[in-house]
């Protein structure tokens, strides 16, 4: 199982929850350095916890199951006190 493979295993298993709020997570890239780069998707791309989803769910998630994983970053993090956020 390659670094993508074992990366995608580790978000399926949190994209129910995700997915319970009407949102989801894709891999955009993995750096040469395993920097996972990420995407927040439907409702986690404009939540404004999806800060704490990032840390809490998804880093966690990835970091435990993969530890070759040498960071986490979300492409598309929402800001609390942005405008545009959208409660769940």
């Amino acid at each position: 199982m390659d670094l993508l493979q074992k990366v995608e295993s580790a978000l399926d298993t949190i994209r129910p929850y995700l997915e319970a709020d009407g949102g989801n997570v894709s891999v955009e890239e993995i750096t040469p350095d395993n920097i996972v780069k990420i995407k927040l998707l439907g409702a986690c791309g404009s939540c404004p916890m999806s800060f704490m989803t990032m840390k809490a769910g998804i880093e966690q998630a990835v970091k435990r199951a993969v530890p070759e994983v040498s960071a986490i970053e979300a492409i598309n993090l929402t800001d609390i006190d942005d405008p545009n956020a959208v409660m769940p």
